[in-house]
Protein backbone atom coordinates (compact mmCIF):
# COMPACT_ATOMS: atom_id res chain seq x y z
CA UNK A 1 0.00 0.00 0.00
CA UNK A 2 3.33 2.48 0.07
CA UNK A 3 2.35 3.53 -3.61
CA UNK A 4 -1.80 3.43 -2.80
CA UNK A 5 -3.00 6.46 -4.41
CA UNK A 6 -7.29 7.21 -4.64
CA UNK A 7 -8.50 6.98 -7.47
CA UNK A 8 -12.32 5.67 -7.61
CA UNK A 9 -14.26 7.32 -4.85
CA UNK A 10 -17.45 6.03 -3.39
CA UNK A 11 -19.50 8.49 -1.24
CA UNK A 12 -22.21 7.84 1.47
CA UNK A 13 -24.22 10.23 2.76
CA UNK A 14 -23.17 12.79 0.15
CA UNK A 15 -25.57 15.18 0.33
CA UNK A 16 -26.37 15.22 3.78
CA UNK A 17 -25.71 18.05 6.47
CA UNK A 18 -21.88 17.24 6.64
CA UNK A 19 -21.69 15.04 3.15
CA UNK A 20 -22.45 17.57 1.04
CA UNK A 21 -19.29 20.09 2.11
CA UNK A 22 -17.34 16.47 1.93
CA UNK A 23 -18.54 16.03 -1.75
CA UNK A 24 -18.05 19.47 -3.17
CA UNK A 25 -14.38 19.25 -1.26
CA UNK A 26 -13.52 15.86 -3.04
CA UNK A 27 -15.06 17.12 -6.01
CA UNK A 28 -13.36 20.35 -6.87
CA UNK A 29 -9.97 18.66 -5.48
CA UNK A 30 -6.68 19.21 -7.33
CA UNK A 31 -5.44 17.07 -9.07
CA UNK A 32 -8.43 15.59 -9.37
CA UNK A 33 -9.92 12.56 -9.24
CA UNK A 34 -10.56 9.71 -11.63
CA UNK A 35 -13.85 8.80 -10.67
CA UNK A 36 -16.14 10.28 -8.02
CA UNK A 37 -19.64 9.01 -6.92
CA UNK A 38 -22.41 9.16 -4.38
CA UNK A 39 -24.51 6.43 -3.18
CA UNK A 40 -28.07 7.82 -2.62
CA UNK A 41 -31.89 7.20 -2.37
CA UNK A 42 -34.21 7.85 -4.98
CA UNK A 43 -36.03 9.80 -2.55
CA UNK A 44 -33.11 12.18 -1.87
CA UNK A 45 -32.16 12.79 -5.64
CA UNK A 46 -36.19 14.25 -5.99
CA UNK A 47 -35.93 15.85 -2.96
CA UNK A 48 -32.56 17.17 -3.62
CA UNK A 49 -32.69 18.31 -7.38
CA UNK A 50 -30.54 21.40 -7.06
CA UNK A 51 -27.88 19.83 -5.09
CA UNK A 52 -27.88 16.73 -7.39
CA UNK A 53 -27.91 18.90 -10.81
CA UNK A 54 -24.54 20.78 -8.71
CA UNK A 55 -22.88 17.45 -8.03
CA UNK A 56 -23.66 16.22 -11.52
CA UNK A 57 -22.18 19.25 -13.20
CA UNK A 58 -19.09 18.72 -11.17
CA UNK A 59 -18.56 15.18 -12.43
CA UNK A 60 -19.82 13.30 -9.62
CA UNK A 61 -21.59 10.14 -10.77
CA UNK A 62 -25.37 9.65 -9.09
CA UNK A 63 -25.48 6.09 -7.71
CA UNK A 64 -28.87 5.50 -6.44
CA UNK A 65 -29.63 2.49 -4.68
CA UNK A 66 -30.97 1.42 -0.81
CA UNK A 67 -28.06 1.24 1.79
CA UNK A 68 -29.93 -1.91 3.76
CA UNK A 69 -29.65 -3.83 0.48
CA UNK A 70 -26.00 -5.88 -0.04
CA UNK A 71 -26.70 -6.29 -3.90
CA UNK A 72 -26.91 -2.66 -4.19
CA UNK A 73 -23.65 -1.68 -2.06
CA UNK A 74 -21.86 -4.84 -3.53
CA UNK A 75 -22.81 -3.00 -6.94
CA UNK A 76 -21.69 0.32 -6.14
CA UNK A 77 -18.15 -1.00 -4.56
CA UNK A 78 -17.62 -2.51 -8.13
CA UNK A 79 -14.01 -0.56 -9.21
CA UNK A 80 -14.53 2.21 -6.16
CA UNK A 81 -10.98 1.72 -3.74
CA UNK A 82 -11.89 3.95 -1.38
CA UNK A 83 -15.19 4.98 0.55
CA UNK A 84 -15.94 7.97 2.11
CA UNK A 85 -19.04 7.90 4.79
CA UNK A 86 -20.79 10.53 6.02
CA UNK A 87 -24.24 9.28 7.17
CA UNK A 88 -26.05 10.39 9.71
CA UNK A 89 -26.45 9.18 13.68
CA UNK A 90 -29.65 6.91 12.32
CA UNK A 91 -27.52 4.93 9.81
CA UNK A 92 -24.47 5.19 11.86
CA UNK A 93 -24.27 1.06 12.78
CA UNK A 94 -24.75 0.08 9.05
CA UNK A 95 -21.46 1.36 8.44
CA UNK A 96 -20.54 -2.33 9.96
CA UNK A 97 -22.00 -4.22 7.11
CA UNK A 98 -20.82 -1.34 4.42
CA UNK A 99 -17.36 -2.76 6.23
CA UNK A 100 -17.44 -5.90 5.70
CA UNK A 101 -19.21 -5.16 2.55
CA UNK A 102 -15.87 -3.43 1.29
CA UNK A 103 -13.64 -5.66 3.02
CA UNK A 104 -15.33 -8.64 0.72
CA UNK A 105 -15.65 -6.73 -2.73
CA UNK A 106 -11.56 -7.14 -3.78
CA UNK A 107 -11.43 -3.85 -5.14
CA UNK A 108 -12.21 -1.64 -1.96
CA UNK A 109 -8.71 -0.51 -0.13
CA UNK A 110 -9.56 2.17 2.30
CA UNK A 111 -12.65 2.86 4.46
CA UNK A 112 -13.22 6.14 5.85
CA UNK A 113 -16.28 5.85 8.56
CA UNK A 114 -18.80 8.86 9.39
CA UNK A 115 -17.24 10.73 12.40
CA UNK A 116 -16.48 14.35 11.81
CA UNK A 117 -17.43 15.81 15.01
CA UNK A 118 -16.22 15.50 18.76
CA UNK A 119 -13.23 12.90 19.99
CA UNK A 120 -15.18 10.13 20.78
CA UNK A 121 -11.70 8.75 22.57
CA UNK A 122 -10.67 11.61 24.30
CA UNK A 123 -10.64 10.60 27.58
CA UNK A 124 -11.88 7.58 30.03
CA UNK A 125 -15.20 9.49 30.35
CA UNK A 126 -15.78 9.45 26.36
CA UNK A 127 -16.83 6.07 26.50
CA UNK A 128 -19.28 6.29 28.48
CA UNK A 129 -20.87 9.13 26.65
CA UNK A 130 -24.08 8.36 25.52
CA UNK A 131 -24.01 9.71 21.64
CA UNK A 132 -20.28 8.32 21.07
CA UNK A 133 -21.71 4.99 21.69
CA UNK A 134 -22.27 3.55 17.89
CA UNK A 135 -19.41 5.36 16.64
CA UNK A 136 -17.40 3.58 19.47
CA UNK A 137 -19.12 0.53 18.05
CA UNK A 138 -17.91 0.94 14.55
CA UNK A 139 -14.24 1.53 15.60
CA UNK A 140 -14.18 -1.03 17.56
CA UNK A 141 -15.59 -3.35 14.61
CA UNK A 142 -13.43 -1.34 12.11
CA UNK A 143 -10.01 -1.93 14.51
CA UNK A 144 -10.91 -6.42 15.16
CA UNK A 145 -11.89 -6.69 11.24
CA UNK A 146 -10.06 -4.41 9.41
CA UNK A 147 -7.19 -7.31 7.59
CA UNK A 148 -5.51 -5.22 5.68
CA UNK A 149 -8.52 -2.88 4.58
CA UNK A 150 -7.20 0.53 5.64
CA UNK A 151 -9.12 2.85 7.69
CA UNK A 152 -9.00 6.35 8.91
CA UNK A 153 -11.29 8.56 11.25
CA UNK A 154 -11.66 12.05 10.65
CA UNK A 155 -12.49 14.02 14.00
CA UNK A 156 -13.02 17.94 13.72
CA UNK A 157 -14.92 18.56 16.76
CA UNK A 158 -17.78 20.32 16.88
CA UNK A 159 -18.63 22.62 13.31
CA UNK A 160 -18.28 26.40 13.87
CA UNK A 161 -20.93 26.81 11.48
CA UNK A 162 -23.74 25.56 13.59
CA UNK A 163 -22.27 26.36 17.09
CA UNK A 164 -23.04 29.89 16.43
CA UNK A 165 -26.64 29.33 16.71
CA UNK A 166 -29.17 28.37 19.55
CA UNK A 167 -31.02 24.95 18.96
CA UNK A 168 -34.66 24.49 20.28
CA UNK A 169 -34.06 21.06 20.34
CA UNK A 170 -30.79 21.23 22.90
CA UNK A 171 -30.56 24.47 24.04
CA UNK A 172 -28.38 23.35 27.10
CA UNK A 173 -25.40 22.72 24.41
CA UNK A 174 -25.06 26.11 24.18
CA UNK A 175 -25.25 29.06 21.37
CA UNK A 176 -25.80 32.68 19.98
CA UNK A 177 -28.45 34.49 19.07
CA UNK A 178 -27.52 37.38 17.26
CA UNK A 179 -31.32 38.93 16.32
CA UNK A 180 -31.98 38.83 20.07
CA UNK A 181 -28.88 39.40 21.63
CA UNK A 182 -28.94 36.65 23.62
CA UNK A 183 -26.26 33.51 24.70
CA UNK A 184 -26.23 30.29 25.87
CA UNK A 185 -22.86 29.59 27.80
CA UNK A 186 -21.93 25.83 29.14
CA UNK A 187 -20.44 26.79 32.54
CA UNK A 188 -18.57 30.24 32.89
CA UNK A 189 -18.51 29.45 28.95
CA UNK A 190 -14.28 29.91 29.71
CA UNK A 191 -13.41 26.22 28.52
CA UNK A 192 -11.55 26.32 25.47
CA UNK A 193 -13.08 24.54 22.20
CA UNK A 194 -11.68 23.25 18.72
CA UNK A 195 -13.79 24.07 16.01
CA UNK A 196 -13.46 23.21 12.22
CA UNK A 197 -15.70 25.21 9.53
CA UNK A 198 -18.17 22.87 7.59
CA UNK A 199 -16.08 23.89 4.02
CA UNK A 200 -12.62 22.99 6.10
CA UNK A 201 -14.38 19.54 7.23
CA UNK A 202 -14.29 18.49 3.30
CA UNK A 203 -10.94 20.10 2.70
CA UNK A 204 -9.50 17.59 5.76
CA UNK A 205 -11.04 14.69 4.07
CA UNK A 206 -9.57 15.50 0.95
CA UNK A 207 -5.96 16.08 2.88
CA UNK A 208 -6.52 12.56 4.34
CA UNK A 209 -6.82 11.71 0.52
CA UNK A 210 -3.76 13.25 -0.81
CA UNK A 211 -1.93 11.42 2.01
CA UNK A 212 -2.59 8.26 2.35
CA UNK A 213 0.31 6.37 4.05
CA UNK A 214 -0.03 9.06 6.58
CA UNK A 215 -3.59 9.02 6.86
CA UNK A 216 -3.60 5.05 7.49
CA UNK A 217 -5.25 2.93 10.66
CA UNK A 218 -5.36 6.37 12.64
CA UNK A 219 -7.82 9.46 13.75
CA UNK A 220 -6.96 12.34 12.19
CA UNK A 221 -7.90 15.45 14.72
CA UNK A 222 -8.45 18.58 12.96
CA UNK A 223 -9.40 22.05 13.79
CA UNK A 224 -9.52 25.15 12.15
CA UNK A 225 -9.41 27.68 15.20
CA UNK A 226 -9.47 27.15 19.31
CA UNK A 227 -11.97 29.50 21.02
CA UNK A 228 -13.96 29.84 24.23
CA UNK A 229 -17.54 31.05 24.14
CA UNK A 230 -16.77 33.89 26.27
CA UNK A 231 -14.62 35.10 23.20
CA UNK A 232 -17.33 34.32 20.81
CA UNK A 233 -19.38 36.40 22.97
CA UNK A 234 -17.21 39.45 23.43
CA UNK A 235 -16.92 39.47 19.66
CA UNK A 236 -20.45 39.64 18.93
CA UNK A 237 -21.47 42.20 21.46
CA UNK A 238 -18.94 44.02 19.85
CA UNK A 239 -20.32 43.58 16.09
CA UNK A 240 -23.81 43.95 17.48
CA UNK A 241 -23.65 47.76 18.71
CA UNK A 242 -21.50 46.76 22.01
CA UNK A 243 -24.17 46.63 24.66
CA UNK A 244 -24.48 43.43 26.99
CA UNK A 245 -26.07 40.16 25.56
CA UNK A 246 -28.77 38.10 27.64
CA UNK A 247 -26.50 35.66 29.12
CA UNK A 248 -28.50 32.28 30.48
CA UNK A 249 -25.79 29.37 31.57
CA UNK A 250 -26.29 25.71 31.50
CA UNK A 251 -23.64 23.53 33.51
CA UNK A 252 -22.43 20.56 32.27
CA UNK A 253 -24.63 18.31 34.15
CA UNK A 254 -27.11 19.58 32.69
CA UNK A 255 -25.91 19.52 28.90
CA UNK A 256 -25.11 15.39 29.63
CA UNK A 257 -28.80 15.00 31.26
CA UNK A 258 -29.69 17.09 27.91
CA UNK A 259 -27.66 15.03 25.58
CA UNK A 260 -28.92 11.65 26.89
CA UNK A 261 -32.51 12.96 26.32
CA UNK A 262 -31.70 13.80 22.63
CA UNK A 263 -30.36 9.94 21.99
Amino acid sequence: MADFKPKSILIFGGTGTIGRYISNAIAKAQPAFEHVAIFTSEDTVTRKPELIKDLKSKAVKIITGDLSNPEDVKKAYQGVDTVISAVGRNALESQIELFKLAAESGSVKWFFPSEYGTDIEYGPQSANEKPHQLKLKVRKYIRENANGLKYTFVVTGPYADMYFTLTEEIPEAGGFDAENKKAVLVENGERKIGFTTMPDVGKAVVAALQHPTESFDRALIVQSFVIDSKQILKELEKQTGGEPWTVKNYSLDELKEAEKKGW
